[in-house]
């Protein structure tokens, strides 16, 4: 996947367009560095895994949060995925409390009632 994101980062940011794109990369669950009995490969993680951001008022260039010696926990800067919601759709210029509406007795919106813009990468 390096060289296709890489051609796809380069190809914005010469045209560019980079700055006015944000590239959301990352997946579901990270990777444990081990796996359990006689499996090969590795087991699903969803205690420590990578996201990255590019463009689109991203900032550039840094790393921001760290897992434990083994890869198998977030310790360091956490980010819950409604931060990550609530980061990215500031980045794409939507405060995501003006999304809340209220159905039942209960207020919903995409970050559910909790979230917050990790502003430290911003740019």
């Amino acid at each position: 996947m390096d060289q296709p994101i890489a051609a796809l980062l380069t190809d914005l940011k010469q045209r560019g367009l980079l700055k006015d794109t944000l590239v959301v990369w990352g997946g579901e669950f990270g990777r444990t560095p081990t796996a359990q009995g006689n499996m090969d490969g590795r087991d699903h993680n969803p205690h420590g895994f990578t996201m990255w951001l590019a463009g689109g008022g991203a900032k550039p260039g840094f790393s921001y949060g760290a897992t434990d010696d083994y890869g198998y926990r977030a310790v360091e800067n956490k980010v819950h995925m409604h931060d990550l919601h609530a980061t990215i759709l500031h980045l794409l210029g939507i405060d995501h409390k003006q999304l809340t509406y209220r159905y039942a007795g209960r207020d919903y919106r995409l970050t559910d009632v909790k979230g917050n813009v990790v502003k430290d990468v911003l740019s």
